[in-house]
C-alpha cells in the first residue's frame, strides 16, 4: 500500500497494489496481473506464490523482487526510503 500511495501518479505511471495472503484486504487476481507492464514484490515468498498460481499470466511479464521485508508501517520512512531507491530507476 505505500509503495501504490507513493507511485501512483509518478511519471505518468498508475501503481496498484494487492496481497498474496488469502487474508490481503486487497488479493492479487489475474486480471490485475495482466493489468500491470511491471509487478513488483516485497520478498522472496511472495515471488514464488506468484509464480505457483499465475506463472501463466506472468509470463512475459516484468516481475522484480525487491527483497524488501514485508513487515513496515503503512509510510514508514525507512520502507519509503527503500522503495524509493529501488523502483524508481524501473519508473523512468
Amino acid at each position: 500500500m505505500t509503495a501504490e500511495k507513493m507511485f501512483d501518479g509518478y511519471g505518468g505511471h498508475r501503481a496498484a497494489s494487492a496481497g498474496t495472503e488469502s487474508n490481503a484486504r486487497v488479493k492479487v487476481t489475474p486480471g490485475l496481473l495482466g493489468w500491470a507492464d511491471i509487478i513488483f514484490c516485497m520478498e522472496k515468498k511472495h515471488l514464488r506464490r506468484l509464480n505457483q498460481k499465475y506463472s501463466d499470466v506472468i509470463a512475459h511479464k516484468k516481475v522484480v523482487c525487491l527483497n524488501i521485508e514485508d513487515e513496515y508501517e503503512f509510510m514508514d520512512e525507512e520502507l519509503q526510503g527503500l522503495l524509493e531507491s529501488y523502483v524508481v530507476e524501473y519508473l523512468e
